[in-house]
């Protein structure tokens, strides 16, 4: 039987995770509520859920930011624990967490997490070095937007001994789809903003973002593992300001004047016939 000391609401969105799900449920189970916020799983991680004796929330949700905020939104505990279904609360951290809620100095708590990629740890880089604010106080929400969705926060916060252990991959297959998929939603958040990119642009982000992680951030000590991470941190780079150029090229196709019809014999130099002009020659 689950402890339920502990006034936090774990709230966990879900999209076919049946086979990761389970181990981030046992983590915490020490919660006082834990909620999973699904968004039309077909592969039993509904069921998995159920059976783990958590609450269950479905629907269908337009961003990752809106799930999360569901969640939220349905908990009755005053403090929320952000995880995701590929993320597991270590021991030392879910003592952290009791200590801290049991007399809260603070409005929220960042957490250290620890990042596998492909079968092994990282320590190099942004990734050895991963911070986030996961733990809050129920009155905040997650701004909405596709991709990196953060936390609307204002407060005081602290940071809480332990790790969130987190390993996002289940191949490299699987975090090249994501890259795509993550790709073609920066780049349209971007555009609603007004990004725009240029052809050096196209070159020079990706070709920093290498550099900058491999050689400045050490991940060459990584072996090939450093290698193929870095080369792909520059890929997905690239896959998102090319395709805001792409989004930036039709948008110009769409508004941009027609180039008027070259002359024939017989028409002005402007190349206009008497009583025609240029929208009626098309519509012709």
């Amino acid at each position: 039987m689950r402890d339920t000391s502990v006034p936090v609401s774990v709230v966990i969105p879900t999209l076919n995770e049946v086979d990761r799900l389970g181990a981030c449920l046992r983590s915490v189970g020490w919660a006082a509520e834990v909620l999973v916020v699904d968004g039309g799983s077909s592969d039993g991680t509904v069921a998995v859920a159920r059976e783990a004796g958590v609450r269950v929330i479905e629907g269908r949700w337009a961003t990752i930011a809106e799930q999360r905020n569901a969640g939220i939104e349905a908990a009755t505990q005053p403090w929320v624990l952000a995880l995701d279904a590929d993320e597991r609360v270590d021991a030392t951290l879910a003592a952290s967490i009791a200590d801290a809620l049991a007399a809260p100095r603070h409005d929220g708590y960042r957490l250290r997490y620890r990042n596998w990629y492909l079968g092994a740890p990282l320590d190099r880089g942004h990734w050895g070095r991963d911070v986030h604010l996961r733990l809050f106080q129920r009155r905040f929400r997650y701004r909405v937007q596709r991709v990196h969705e953060g936390l609307d926060f204002h407060g005081s916060t602290g940071e809480l001994a332990g790790l969130v252990l987190h390993d996002s991959y289940r191949s490299l297959a699987h975090q090249l789809h994501k890259v795509q998929r993550y790709g073609e939603w920066g780049a349209a958040d971007l555009a609603q903003r007004g990004r725009r990119v240029s052809w050096g642009q196209l070159v020079v982000r990706p070709t920093w973002r290498f550099v900058q992680h491999y050689l400045f951030q050490g991940m060459w000590r990584e072996g090939v593992r450093g290698f193929v991470v870095s080369a792909v941190h520059a890929w997905s780079g690239f896959v998102k300001y090319a395709v805001l150029w792409d989004l930036q090229r039709q948008a110009a196709s769409r508004v941009a004047p027609l180039a008027p019809p070259r002359p024939r014999w017989g028409e002005d130099t402007a190349g206009h016939r008497a009583g025609h002009d240029d929208a009626a020659d098309l519509a012709a």
